[in-house]
């Protein structure tokens, strides 16, 4: 009877320490949300600010009863911003659409493909990751710069094409398909084209999208690159668009719109990642895992 007695205590206690341990897990990640989407409250809050009002206060204010939305208004005539956005749209889709034109033929003869120094050409390969960022762009701006390719798409979208990084990745997760399947599929008379269009993607579809979407984000966000190819505003992505707005003296004077152009060029990837983020999730661990 006691031992019954003291069995019970022990479930409850254990039960007890487990609501505590899940409440005080729950806390501290609602406290680290509120940290993390705080600036994007921040951002969306002062570009709904009316120029007056945002000067007029002395303390800031986490809230405003007179939301307005001529920021977005001002936004758009301060800079020429909707040609920005054609312009980082047909930036994006080509760069995508030209990478996964590369690497996936890449990675899959990396991974399928049988030729002499395979391994070390890989291992090559991959040390390239290791060249820092800053040599990679200086030789890309002496190569563009000579094929006289500055201020064009091309020279834009070029040194985008291909990643090493995407390769291995893509790589890894065409590894973990069965080999019975290739080898089913050549004697079946299958070209390795049609294998890798009809089974090897399918089955790898978590991962392409993954890819994509980073590929997408990562060519919206561009900066360092576009920033020095060009310096005709005709070929200005986003990112060149919101500092035209700051050194102009607009952005610095106006910063309710400043924020708005801030909201309007950020909002599209948040669209993006809230409506593929288990997709990301799931190749990103198809790619990470082996067997």
């Amino acid at each position: 009877m006691n031992q019954e007695v003291d069995y019970n205590k022990i479930e409850q206690s254990a039960r007890v320490r487990q609501k505590v341990s899940k409440i005080i897990t729950y806390v501290l990640l609602s406290i680290w949300g509120l940290l993390v989407l705080f600036p994007f409250y921040w951002m969306l809050l002062t570009s709904v600010k009316s120029y007056g009002s945002y000067n007029a206060e002395h303390i800031p204010a986490f809230f405003t009863l007179s939301p307005t939305l001529q920021n977005y208004a001002d936004a758009f005539t301060a800079v020429p911003l909707a040609q920005y956005f054609l312009n980082t749209v047909i930036f994006t889709v080509a760069t995508t659409t030209l990478i996964l034109i590369v690497i996936v033929p890449a990675a899959f003869a990396f991974s399928r493909l049988q030729f002499r120094c395979k391994n070390l050409l890989f291992t090559l390969f991959l040390s390239l990751m290791m060249i820092p960022n800053e040599l990679v762009i200086i030789t890309n701006f002496v190569t563009i710069t000579n094929l006289d390719l500055r201020n064009t798409f091309a020279g834009l979208i070029l040194p985008s094409v291909t990643s090493v990084f995407y390769i291995y990745l893509l790589k890894e997760n065409f590894e973990q398909i069965p080999d019975r399947l290739y080898y089913a599929a050549k004697v079946d008379g299958t070209s390795d084209l049609k294998y890798l269009l009809r089974v090897m993607l399918p089955i790898c579809r978590p991962t392409i999208v993954t890819i994509t979407i980073l590929k997408v984000i990562e060519c919206w966000n561009s900066y360092v690159w576009p920033r020095l190819i060009t310096d005709n505003p005709a070929y200005f992505l986003v990112s060149n668009g919101i500092q035209e707005i700051r050194e102009n003296g607009f952005g610095r004077e106006n910063i309710p719109a400043m924020m708005a152009a801030v909201v309007v060029i950020s909002v599209p990837l948040i669209i993006l990642f809230l409506i593929f983020r288990k997709k990301i999730m799931e190749g990103v661990a198809r790619g990470g895992s082996k067997g």
